[in-house]
């Protein structure tokens, strides 16, 4: 979008919403997808941006392949491990490495996928990134003593974030709304599971062998290179990486056929809070359940909605009002947030919203809006690739949803055929009390 003023939805947008362009395809750069013998996928975006090189690994790990039971959390503890470093190069000397190189590095856990990235200057240091990084996943290594050290880092970590109430809510609506999915857990794991992890070293390796492997890793580079020299390194570096062979099946979630609502009191003082989740599509770059949804979500939610101008500018009821769309590989949450003024004014935010939902089901969208949502948002995707590390970040995120970032060209014909007759059809679709999860939060009174 042009004008974004919740950072969330601005967020949530960039990551849903590809640059709209007409007679041409979304994704303006050329690209290349070569596969090894082990699995490994490579996808290469080389740019005219002179110098820069952004080198990202795609592991298709996050808390929705944590599927037994007691042992959530492990996608988050490898990124940690990963900067740990191997037999062949420590990490002082790993480091050290990236000191010489210039370089910012950094990694990230998602629901879906963890991703690790290195951003340096000059097609002469390829190589050296190519082997060092493949060293890294092929031979990473840890005892049981330091995964025991790591284990109360992450503790420490799970508390910080269960000391923000959005983020205790987000947690409790997840683990409301979901009864079998591994979506039911939050990146971070179960606060049970992170204590019991010094004890879980045989399955942190099972972990390992079955998704920090070529089958289940994608190498996206973007930059200043030559594809057929970075084709050559990855060969000679990678090949004799283990292929996993292992099929992951979640569990799947059985339909909600019932509202559901729960309550967590906080022990101090804060804004009442309420998310509103509904169980919504996959991501798809060919049915136009989730794209139409993403319009609907600025269409109807952001600041500029006559929703938002009453219970946020004109009342004064809330602090903040927004819809997340997450995009997922499996069926997640469509989800509503509301910071409230005043724990008397949850119910009555709450019915507003659903008031809103029932506007959308019996009254089709402005054309001219839609038409405005589109031509907005066209802007926020081109700005993001305006470096040669914004290409490579954008489309990690995609990249993981569908393993080729062409997945952006077929997303923009979606939502070129949209027309608000489809949005109000989806509307009636997922937007059904009986697939509901209330959950509020209320602060305790200073003592």
């Amino acid at each position: 979008m042009a004008k974004f003023i919740s950072y969330t939805l601005c967020i949530t947008f960039l990551l849903c919403f590809p640059l709209i362009m007409h007679g041409s395809d979304i994704l303006p750069y050329d690209y290349k997808i070569e596969e090894l013998e082990n699995g490994l996928k490579v996808i290469s975006i080389p740019l005219n941006n002179p110098h820069i090189i952004s080198y990202y690994t795609i592991v298709r790990s996050g808390s929705r392949n944590e599927i037994e039971p007691g042992k959530s959390g492990f996608a988050h503890f490898f990124e940690h491990m990963m900067f740990k470093g191997t037999k062949n190069i420590p990490r002082e000397t790993y480091d050290d490495f990236l000191t010489e190189l210039g370089a910012g590095t950094n990694g990230y856990t998602t629901d879906d996928y963890t991703c690790y990235f290195i951003v340096f200057a000059g097609r002469d240091n390829l190589e050296t990134v190519v082997k060092t990084e493949a060293d890294r996943f092929i031979n990473l290594y840890y005892d049981e003593e330091m995964i025991k050290t790591e284990a109360s880092v992450i503790e420490g970590e799970y508390y910080s974030s269960v000391s923000s109430p959005g983020r205790r809510l987000s947690e409790l609506l997840r683990d409301t709304a979901f009864e079998k999915h591994s979506y039911k857990h939050t990146t971070l794991g179960y606060l049970e599971d992170i204590l019991d992890m010094p004890n879980q070293f045989e399955y942190s390796q099972l972990y390992k062998k079955r998704f920090y492997a070529p089958d289940y890793s994608i190498v996206l580079v973007a930059g200043d290179f030559d594809h057929d020299q970075l084709m050559e390194y990855v060969r000679k570096y990678y090949s004799n990486w283990e292929k996993s062979n292992y099929t992951l099946v979640t569990p799947e979630e059985p339909p909600q056929t019932k509202a559901k609502r729960a309550h967590y009191d906080w022990p101090s003082p804060t804004l009442a809070r309420i998310a509103i989740g509904f169980h919504g599509p996959v991501y798809s770059d060919e049915k136009i359940d989730k794209a139409a949804l993403d319009l609907l979500a600025e269409i109807a939610f952001s600041r500029s909605s006559s929703l938002y101008q009453k219970l946020v500018i004109e009342e004064q009821k809330c602090r903040t009002l927004s819809a997340s769309f997450a995009d997922r590989r499996d069926p997640y949450l469509l989800v509503f947030n509301a910071t409230v003024k005043k724990d008397k004014d949850l119910s009555y935010v709450e019915n507003e919203i659903f008031k809103e939902l029932k506007k959308l089901k019996n009254e089709p969208v402005s054309e001219e809006i839609l038409a405005d949502v589109k031509s907005n948002g066209k802007y926020s995707f081109a700005n993001s690739l305006g470096t040669t590390d914004g290409v490579a970040s954008s489309l990690a995120f995609y990249i993981n949803l569908a393993t080729d970032p062409g997945t952006v060209n077929k997303l923009f014909a979606l939502y070129e055929k949209i027309t608000p007759q489809d949005i109000q059809e989806i509307t009636k679709k997922y937007f059904k009390k009986t697939n509901s999860t209330v959950v509020t939060l209320t602060g305790g009174k200073a003592k």
